[in-house]
């Protein structure tokens, strides 16, 4: 049998060819310690800084603005502890959203139980913060706010811009976990307005274990981990420089395709819902109508629950009910129990994810296995 049509892109996306061929080399022939002062070592230090190059690009940074992580869960920790150790002295206030990765809120939770004062911003039902709200959640000790520009589960774009123009009047940092955005919808940092941007190589085509922290240059912040100087001393140990030459190219890959490429998911996902909603009355979107991520469409349905019923469609689509992250038990996710959906929605959501390599063809043989798997499912 042929494997199930893959629309969980928002886990993880397959390595690009061209990212590919670019990373080959590194695992190849190519094998010196950037750090190394010989002819392998200065081929490996000009690949990582062509790279770094790249994925600036990609977010309008400045090369020198960008470091090199092993995951987004990595990023983020750094973002977090390293600016609160930076600025720990006088301020000991973060504010985060309700709907974070657990890559943001555990490393938060981490610092409240070490006696840093945290706020948890609540979101409505769309899973949007209030810019309101966060104004009037700031106070003078405030060190970092950090809110995700992309919901991972489903899809919802937070209103960055906005809180940028709060935080920048109240001289507070502001960073923003983009690891779901990325590659999907162009990214601007000055536009953002942030001082700290996370990005996750294997969500944008690239492998797994690589990843990066845009820091805007003046941004006080220290490593978390202790050892010698690589990535302007912020993050020790010798680089994979397979992965990140992978990193930088699927970056430039998604600079290259983008916007065109947001249209195109768009317009998967949105004959994907048209589809479903044509063939299964009473199903719900979740999410924002609007502002969300083109590739990405949390749906739930009716009277079933939506693990039962991927499990009945599992030979045709390949799909899952929240984040891959923790969406192994049937629990209504934190996401969603912060939008405030009732236990029945929750329990039929199914969050679907298209790619570059979904076709129209698959979007419709999904939609089609998806309805009759509510059906199976409904009527038991």
């Amino acid at each position: 049998m042929s494997d199930p049509i893959y629309l969980d892109y928002n886990a993880t996306t397959p390595v690009a060819p061209e990212v590919l061929d670019a990373m080959l080399p590194w695992l190849r022939g190519e094998h010196g310690n950037p750090s190394s002062t010989h002819p392998y070592g200065r081929r490996a230090a000009q690949a990582v800084a062509t790279a770094r190059g790249q994925v600036a690009e990609l977010i309008g940074a400045n090369a020198q603005e960008i470091v090199f992580t092993g995951c987004a869960t990595e990023a983020n920790n750094l973002a977090l502890l390293g600016v609160v150790s930076a600025l720990g002295v006088e301020k000991r206030h973060l504010v985060v959203s309700a709907v974070e990765h657990p890559a943001v809120m555990a490393p938060a939770l981490r610092l409240r139980d070490q006696g840093w004062a945290l706020t948890v911003l609540p979101v409505d039902a769309f899973g949007r913060i209030s810019p309101d709200q966060l104004a009037g959640a700031l106070r003078p000790d405030t060190a970092l706010v950090s809110v995700m520009h992309a919901n991972n589960e489903v899809g919802t774009l937070q209103p960055i811009r906005e809180i940028a123009r709060i935080t920048r009047e109240r001289g507070i940092l502001l960073h923003t976990d983009a690891a779901q955005s990325a590659g999907k919808l162009p990214l601007d940092v000055d536009e953002l307005g942030v001082d700290l941007l996370t990005l996750a190589g294997h969500k944008f085509y690239a492998p797994k274990g690589v990843g990066a922290l845009y820091v805007r240059k003046g941004t006080p912040i220290r490593p978390v981990l202790h050892g010698a100087e690589q990535e302007h001393g912020l993050r020790p140990g010798t680089e994979n420089v397979a992965c990140i030459v992978a990193l930088g190219a699927a970056a430039a890959m998604a600079r290259r395709s983008l916007p065109a490429a947001s249209d195109h998911l768009r317009a998967l996902r949105d004959r994907l819902h048209q589809n479903l909603l044509a063939a299964v009355p009473g199903l719900r979107l979740n999410g924002h109508p609007e502002e969300r991520l083109p590739n990405t469409l949390h749906v739930s349905f009716p009277g079933v629950s939506g693990r039962a019923m991927l499990g009945e469609a599992a030979d045709v689509v390949a799909a899952s009910v929240g984040s891959a992250c923790h969406s192994e038990h049937d629990v209504v996710s934190g996401v969603l129990a912060a939008m405030g959906l009732d236990a029945a929605r929750a329990a039929g959501a199914v969050r679907l994810s298209v790619g570059r390599g979904t076709t129209l063809d698959e979007v419709e043989r999904t939609a089609d296995a998806l309805a009759c798997a509510w059906r199976q499912t409904h009527t038991r």
